[in-house]
């Protein structure tokens, strides 16, 4: 063998390993990265659900029921109102304890309206009482205060989906007798992850089937009432 020739096997052989080298360093690395945008997308995708939750639980006070319709629940949350609790004072506070039980001894006989409309006087004039208000607020007054990264016109999409929108239902269901409103938000893998190794989403998707769960991410249930729990949680 002469000398060119050596020299030209020697550098076919050297980028031989190399490639098999890369293959090997590739095929490692590839659910590697993979799980690591998975948990990136992953975790932009829960935050949207617990927003979808918040605004349903919010809706839930209102009406007494869930919404299936994300378009609906943008609309309450830009045009609702909702009822919040103001405590006044401090039942720490020992003098305005006190008042406010001499205040209610005194008009023992009147409706909770009509003794908490006194407590308001009283605290008008200065004096120190303690006593819980109901008033209305605008919901988005209300919600997602200090979230600059909320955004009420991306709720319905599934992230990083090309705006393919998440699906949602409710319903209400009869539990011991008792009807029970239900709802949920389902976002599937194949939706979250799409542009990402097609093969690792297929496993993955049958991971979450071999372990009899939803093959994605998924709040609340419409079967049984699970408390608005996340799967993630």
């Amino acid at each position: 063998m002469n000398k060119v020739v050596k020299i030209i096997f020697e550098v076919i052989l050297l980028a031989a390993i190399a490639g098999l080298v890369y293959l090997l360093y590739s095929n490692i690395m590839q659910p590697v990265n993979f799980n690591r945008e998975k948990s990136s997308r992953q975790a932009v995708a829960v935050q949207r659900l617990k927003d979808i939750r918040s605004l349903q639980v919010a809706y839930k006070s209102v009406t007494g029921k869930f919404n299936s319709s994300v378009d609906s629940l943008k609309q309450f949350y830009e045009n609702g109102e909702m009822e919040v609790v103001m405590q006044v004072g401090s039942m720490d506070d020992s003098l305005a304890v006190a008042n406010t039980d001499a205040i209610k001894k005194a008009n023992r006989r009147l409706k909770p309206e009509q003794l908490t409309a006194k407590l308001q006087e009283a605290y008008a004039a200065g004096e120190k009482v303690v006593f819980s208000t109901v008033t209305k607020v605008p919901v988005r007054d209300t919600l997602f205060n200090g979230r600059p990264d909320f955004s009420i016109d991306s709720l319905k999409y599934i992230p990083f989906s090309g705006k393919e929108e998440i699906q949602m239902e409710a319903t209400t269901k009869m539990v011991s007798g008792v009807p029970v409103p239900l709802f949920e938000a389902r976002i599937p893998w194949k939706s979250l992850l799409k542009g990402m190794n097609n093969q690792l989403r297929i496993n993955l998707d049958a991971e979450s089937r071999d372990l009899n769960r939803y093959e994605g991410l998924q709040v609340g249930s419409i079967t049984a009432p699970n408390n608005n729990a996340g799967n993630w949680e």
